[in-house]
This record gives C-alpha cells, sequence and structure tokens, in this order.
C-alpha cells in the first residue's frame, strides 16, 4: 500500500530506492549514475512550469532517496549538483531573453547583481526543459570520463623504483596502479584491510598485473611504513573539511604515514566530494556496524560469538591533516582547497536539503 506522502515521489525514485534497499545498486559510482538517471526522468517526464517548481519537486524526491541509503553521501551530492545545474541554465536563459529585449538593462544586472539572490526562479521559460537535458546529458558523459581522467594522471604520481601502500581494495585503486605500471617498475604493499580482508583480492589482480605486490596483516602497517615512499588510498566521501570517510583501517594507515612523514594521497572522484561535516562521531549517518559474520570470524565460531561482544565499523573518519594531495579528476588539490571545489560544484542554498 503506497501511503500518501509516497504517492508525491516519482516512480523512478521508488524504484532506486527499492533496488538500494535490497542491494540491486551498490557501489558508488553505479549509485551516483542511476541517481542521475531518475532525477532526469523527474525533468523530462514531470508536468512543471517554472524553475522554483521543477527545483521543489527535485528536493522533496531527493531527501526520499536520501532517507532510504543515508549513507550513500553521493546521493545528496547529485541532487544539489543537479539543482545548480537548473539554477545555472535558469540564469543563462533568462539572461539570453534579457539581452534580446533590453540589452542596456541587460547591462544594468550584470553590475548590480548579487548572484541568485536577485533571481526569480517562478518565471516561465519554455525553453528551460531542453537546455537542462542538453548540460546533464554532457554532466553524465563526465561522470563516465571520471575515472579515466583520474588514472592518467598516475604516471605523474608513481615513480620508478618506488613503495606504495594501499589498504583493502579498490577498484580505482587497482586502476591507477595498473596503469602507472605501463610505464613505471614499482612495488605495491597490500595491507589486507580486516576484517572483510578485501586486499586479499587487491594483492591477487594486482599480481596478475605482473607488478610486485606483498600482502601484509594491518598488524605490520607500522612496522612497514618505514619503507614506503607514499600511501594511495581511496575513500567513500570527502567532507566539506577535507576529512574523509574511507574504510576501517583508514586512519591507522593514516596516522602511521605520518609518523614516517610518508604522503598520503587520495583518489577523488568528484561525485565523492559532499559539503557535510562530521560533526561527532556519535552521529548515526556517518558510520554503520555490520556482523563480525562478514569478516574474519566464521560460522563455524559460533560457540565463540555468543560469549564476546564485538564491534564491526565499516567506515573511519580521517582527519584533514593527515591527508597530503586529492588526486581527482581536474587535477592534483590540497586539502585546504576542498571549499573551493564545493563552491563550484553546488550552490550554498542547497548544502542543506
Amino acid at each position: 500500500m503506497v501511503s500518501s506522502a509516497d504517492a508525491l515521489i516519482h516512480q523512478s525514485i521508488l524504484n532506486l530506492a527499492k533496488n538500494l534497499s535490497y542491494g540491486d545498486t551498490k557501489g558508488t559510482y553505479e549509485i551516483v549514475i542511476a541517481t542521475v538517471v531518475a532525477l532526469k526522468e523527474i525533468i523530462a517526464n514531470t508536468e512543471w512550469n517554472t524553475a522554483k517548481e521543477l527545483m521543489d519537486c527535485i528536493i522533496s524526491n531527493g531527501k526520499y532517496l536520501i532517507k532510504s541509503a543515508p549513507l550513500e553521501a553521493s546521493i545528496g551530492n547529485m541532487v544539489r549538483r543537479i539543482l545548480n545545474i537548473v539554477r545555472e541554465e535558469y540564469s543563462s536563459e533568462i539572461k539570453n531573453k534579457t539581452d534580446e529585449t533590453d540589452p542596456q538593462e541587460s547591462l544594468h544586472k550584470i553590475v548590480t547583481s548579487e548572484g541568485d539572490k536577485d533571481i526569480d526562479f517562478n518565471s516561465a521559460v519554455p525553453s528551460l526543459k531542453a537546455a537542462l537535458l542538453e548540460h546533464i546529458n554532457e554532466f553524465e558523459m563526465e561522470l563516465e570520463t571520471c575515472t579515466e581522467n583520474i588514472t592518467q594522471q598516475a604516471s605523474e604520481h608513481i615513480h620508478s623504483n618506488e613503495i606504495v601502500m594501499t589498504l583493502g581494495r579498490s577498484r580505482l585503486v587497482e586502476k591507477f596502479l595498473k596503469k602507472a605500471a605501463e610505464t613505471r617498475t614499482f612495488e605495491v604493499i597490500v595491507a589486507e584491510g580486516a576484517p572483510f580482508l578485501d586486499g586479499h583480492e587487491m594483492a591477487a589482480n594486482l599480481s596478475k598485473a605482473s607488478i610486485k605486490t606483498t600482502l601484509i596483516s594491518d598488524a605490520a602497517i607500522f612496522a612497514m611504513m618505514s619503507r614506503v615512499n607514499k600511501v594511495i588510498v581511496g575513500t567513500h566521501t570527502v567532507m566539506a573539511n577535507g576529512g574523509l570517510r574511507a574504510v576501517t583501517g583508514s586512519h591507522t594507515v593514516a596516522q602511521a604515514a605520518k609518523h614516517y612523514s610518508v604522503p598520503v594521497m587520495v583518489l577523488l572522484p568528484l561525485y565523492k566530494l559532499s559539503p557535510q561535516y562530521l560533526c561527532s562521531y556519535k552521529q548515526h549517518a556517518f558510520n554503520k556496524h555490520v556482523s563480525p559474520l562478514q569478516g574474519v570470524i566464521a560460522g563455524n565460531n559460533a560457540a565463540l560469538l555468543e560469549k564476546c561482544q564485538s564491534h564491526n565499523p565499516v567506515f573511519d573518519y580521517v582527519p584533514p591533516d593527515l591527508v597530503t594531495l586529492f588526486i581527482s579528476n581536474t587535477g592534483g588539490n590540497a586539502p585546504s582547497y576542498i571549499y573551493r571545489l564545493i563552491s563550484e560544484l553546488y550552490h550554498p542554498d542547497d548544502y542543506e536539503l
């Protein structure tokens, strides 16, 4: 039975929320693409007359989607990005319209403009829908080339005979290292990433690509760090202050790297960049705990499990002072530059949806 609140939600959003709940759509990139497609469908197939009506519709649908997967910050990021595209295209269409009618008035508006504050989004612009769909198509192409643009920079950051450490398995880091291996000879140390042990698969994949690879336990991270030239890791989300929500164990790696003055590089597709902050470690929407059965502890230890409590967090928070460089699809940036990237991607009015 559909509630009255759900009746206002577009069918594409309801379908995506169901897929997220059942785990049919998983992986940050897949979720990002699915979110953009769903929001694009709202723009193309719903009745709206003004930009204000469309933005209200996107916000209400976006909030519903965010509630269905609160830990997936990339959903909110895409909602904000689409809202920013609506603002940009509306402003552009209104400006073109004014230029045609009264050039003197448009010049006066440019001089006295205060950004979006003096723009009325309640005017109907017939050409807005076509302009929005064209802009979103370009944005989808940008998302598709995101990984390639990051991996193309691999040879600039990894040099011959270096020793690189990573943690667990990140598909992006794997592609980045394989790309560097096409022109460089280097060694990779992979921390296994307990309790999920994704590092085993990562090490096997790198070894198949003829990269000299050593798999270590997480307990050996500090001992091995003195031999390492740089750390390269992926991340789940980058917060507004440059801090990371990354796979558990990342904080340990970053602290060990700081002790030995080893640079920590984070591969950052810009769709993972969030305007949100970590205010407290008790925030429910920042972390989640899963069953230890998903990790090292096997089912045949059921008797032991009955006698103990095990906390198995999925994510770590890594403060920005432990990160040296973010490698994004637009180039390398220091953590102190993150605020600038956020201001370019999202409008301040959309930070809080």
